[in-house]
């Protein structure tokens, strides 16, 4: 989820917003199964690799843009995102800021 709404995001952005350590393995299940792909390299010291989201993610959650995500509001009645988090930064400020961007979808890599 987090991947599909804030693409393109390092593995730091993605732990920041889960308050603990994403694992390479977890990165690695998602890439073998093909939902994720790595971009370019991230500007930010280290340059760690960002991730991006698949034409074989949209097939799997039957979408056919990342506009048929649903809207923060829908995730919130869910009880899936609380706007309280995201208004206390418990997702980075430069994440929050990506909503409602272009959609950014990447052909599988080899």
């Amino acid at each position: 989820m987090c991947i599909a709404y804030f693409q393109p995001i390092t593995r730091g952005e993605l732990s920041s917003f889960f308050g603990k350590e994403v694992s390479r393995d977890l990165i690695g299940v998602l890439r073998a199964q093909e939902l994720i792909a790595s971009g370019p390299r991230s500007p930010q010291p280290g340059a760690p690799y960002i991730y991006v989201t698949t034409k074989n993610f949209l097939s799997q959650f039957g979408l056919a843009t990342l506009r048929q995500l649903p809207d923060f509001e829908a995730l919130e009645d869910a009880g899936l995102l609380s706007k309280e988090k995201l208004l206390a930064g418990g997702i980075p400020a430069g994440l929050a800021n990506r909503e409602g961007e272009d959609d950014v979808v990447e052909d599988q890599v080899s």
